[in-house]
């Protein structure tokens, strides 16, 4: 829970792209990564890259940490979570909390979940950058040269799991993937949380299959699971602060998440 509240403190100025604040969370997440012993998976776990969008150049930054997998060091399960957010608009600070603070302080859990239980495929911990400009960071992530896409097992990625008035955290993409589906509705989601599947174009409901960085990974075929939340009255507010988030629900959600991507690392083939 530290995490998130520092994340989304006001020190953080809303983490938008370019901005000093963006440049403190990437402080903030490579001391995590290296005090957790999370390799660098580039150079000082940076992917810098550029794009323009509203009529300005965009300077971004995704921070890439590693985890050796024990069997499988050269097939890798991505498991993402963006740490850019809406910054400051009329003088009020976007926090984000659970817009994205929540789903990075999870890529946190998992490192210090890894100390102890090895993976056997190898695992990068992605905090994404310009997710709310278009979901840029993953974009450039897929199509960089840093990981050819055949050796990407699956993508997990998680953007908003901190709060939820009916206790329901929906995994979306089993869809599209017969033994993802078969993981999820097979797991029972920690404290009595609710595990769902849907919004992924196929029951009516609103379509989230590209609605975060999961979205670029779908496009090159490679299956995802994307855990989020229904919006609330909070989403790209500047009432979403850590005060508003359901802690817990948001620990049953990490804990339900690395119970999938346990399953997820078991599998033989997806």
């Amino acid at each position: 829970m530290k995490h998130v509240e520092s994340l989304s403190s006001d020190a953080f100025e809303g983490r938008r792209t370019g901005t000093k604040g963006a440049e403190k969370a990437r402080k903030y997440i490579v001391n995590q990564f290296h005090a957790l012993k999370v390799l660098p998976f580039t150079k000082n776990y940076e992917q810098k890259f550029s794009f323009y969008k509203k009529r300005q150049t965009f300077e971004g930054v995704n921070v890439l940490g590693w985890i050796k997998g024990s069997e499988s060091p050269k097939k890798y399960i991505v498991i993402s979570a963006h740490y850019d957010h809406e910054g400051i608009h009329m003088g009020e600070i976007y926090n984000g909390a659970d817009d994205n603070a929540s789903g990075l302080s999870a890529l946190f859990s998992f490192a210090e979940y890894f100390q102890a239980n090895p993976p056997k495929y190898s695992v990068i911990l992605a905090a994404f950058d310009g997710e709310e400009l278009g979901l840029q960071g993953s974009k450039f992530f897929v199509k960089s040269n840093a990981l050819a896409e055949k050796n990407i097992r699956c993508n997990l990625n998680m953007d908003m799991i901190s709060r939820s008035d009916n206790n329901i955290l929906f995994a979306v993409g089993t869809a599209y993937n017969e033994t993802l589906k078969s993981i999820v509705t097979s797991t029972k989601g920690a404290g009595g949380l609710n595990i769902a599947t849907g919004h992924d174009g196929h029951d009516g409901l609103e379509n989230w299959t590209y609605s975060s960085d999961h979205g670029n990974f779908h496009k090159k075929e490679i299956p995802f699971l994307y855990f989020g939340v229904d919006d609330h009255k909070d989403y790209h507010e500047p009432t979403d602060d850590f005060e508003n988030i359901h802690p817990e629900f948001y620990i049953n959600a990490v804990k339900t998440i690395i119970s999938i991507f346990e399953k997820v690392d078991d599998a033989k083939q997806l």
